[in-house]
């Protein structure tokens, strides 16, 4: 299942291709993110619409992730990102001729959900690699690695790059460049991952077992209390990530006066910093322990990093070195949940594709409830209720990190009792 390749500061050698594949597909996956809605509103049709086929969009790739692990595991990896690839590049082309050319609302809907349906299944597929090929008391690194090229990808240069692109040849024009970019990474991946190891186990499985174990995606949730846990505090993981990014400019640029580029650049600069702190707590927690970090570093970090984000601002008012202090100190804390990934799998090692995929469906559901969360509190509470609410929920995470019993590799616990009947743990 596994193997010995070398590492460089946990990064698989013999995946580095893969790495550099996901960071390339997911620049150009995230060019959309910064103006495609303007676009969409400019085409005539409202907010409203433009929003809607967003809505439409993370459905799409919510189902799509929950899934992804499964397919990976019944259909090979490579497999499942070649479809995922193809997928991407044909519904992306037909998005930008018949929807978004011919202004074709109904199109732009069917399009663009289904090219939602398409990247996660490229995008997770290459977790179940990772599992399937780096040892498991090195998988919390390599995972962070994995988050770090794709905060590359979709962070950083997917922001950056339009910032050129645009100017030059419009907002449809870095659309079709994204093109490239997708075709480029999935075509680094089919080359670069073709003779890796892959799962074999559900390759001799009749349709039934293989509709039985996609169904085990949904009742781990509720067979594995485990699993249950852990599902939970990985979607409170990034709710101050996706819920700051709807609630933060209102407050930044309408009340402390920051420009709406001041209020990019600091939200960059959390991008920027999470490369690194995935890397780091990736490597951390497989020395001081993964729930440690999960629970310490992430709950707690992430709970007074939600409060300072809204604090410091607040005191210092129009002040951009001192709104960067709290940005990169979520960027340090919300990498602390990486270990969360290696969790999964350990819980279930005989399903680790469903495992994988409860996982998936718990970062989009983060996705989902951070701006729903928001939604609901902010016309009765005002910006700080949201922060308050994500601030509990991230101590709520704390608590339920003690229910969750994971044997991680290097670190399993050996009882005994002294003399006088005390129990010692070493």
């Amino acid at each position: 299942m596994t193997n010995t390749n070398k590492q460089w500061l946990g990064l698989p050698l013999n995946l580095l291709w893969g790495y550099i594949a996901i960071a390339v597909f997911m620049t150009g996956d995230g060019f959309e993110l910064a103006f495609l809605s303007h676009y969409i509103t400019g085409l005539g049709f409202t907010p409203a619409e433009a929003s809607f086929a967003f809505t439409l969009y993370g459905l799409a790739a919510a189902l799509s992730a929950w899934i992804s692990g499964v397919v990976a595991e019944i259909i090979t990896p490579q497999k499942t990102m070649f479809i995922g690839f193809v997928m991407w590049a044909v519904f992306h082309v037909l998005f930008l001729v018949f929807g978004l050319g011919h202004a074709n609302y109904a199109l732009i809907l069917l399009f663009y959900g289904i090219r939602g349906f398409a990247y996660p299944l490229f995008l997770y597929s290459f977790i179940v690699i990772i599992i399937h090929n780096v040892k498991s008391d090195s998988s919390s690194s390599a995972l962070g690695w994995y988050w770090a090229v794709y905060s590359i990808g979709i962070g950083v240069a997917g922001s950056y790059i339009p910032s050129f692109t645009i100017p030059l040849m419009g907002e449809l024009g870095t659309l079709w460049t994204a093109l490239a970019f997708c075709v480029a990474g999935g075509l680094i991946a089919m080359v670069s991952l073709r003779n890796v190891n892959t799962p074999t186990r559900m390759h001799n499985l009749t349709t039934r077992e293989k509709f039985s174990e996609l169904s085990r995606a949904v009742t781990l949730l509720y067979t594995n209390k485990n699993i249950l846990c852990s599902s939970i505090v990985r979607i409170i993981n990034t709710l101050s990530l996706f819920g700051f990014a709807v609630i933060m400019p209102m407050m930044f640029v309408d009340k402390l006066g920051f420009t709406t580029s001041e209020w990019l650049q600091v939200w960059a600069v959390f991008f920027f910093t999470t490369i690194f702190s995935n890397i780091f707590w990736g490597i951390v927690s497989e020395k001081m322990g993964w729930m440690k970090v999960v629970r310490w570093f992430g709950c707690i970090g992430m709970a007074l990093s939600s409060l300072a984000f809204y604090y410091i601002p607040l005191w210092a008012g129009h002040n951009f070195a001192m709104a960067l202090i709290p940005a990169i100190s979520l960027g340090i804390f919300v990498a602390a949940f990486v270990p969360m990934a290696a969790v999964f799998p350990a819980l279930e090692p005989h399903h680790t594709g469903a495992a994988i995929s409860v996982y998936n469906l718990s970062a989009g559901l983060s996705n989902f409830l951070a701006p729903a969360i928001a939604v609901v509190l902010l016309p009765w509470f005002d910006t700080l209720g949201v922060v308050i609410a994500y601030t509990a929920l991230y101590l709520i995470a704390f608590v339920i990190c003690h229910f969750i019993d994971v044997e991680q590799p290097g670190f399993e616990r050996k009882a005994r009792y002294a003399d006088d009947g005390a129990l010692k743990v070493s």
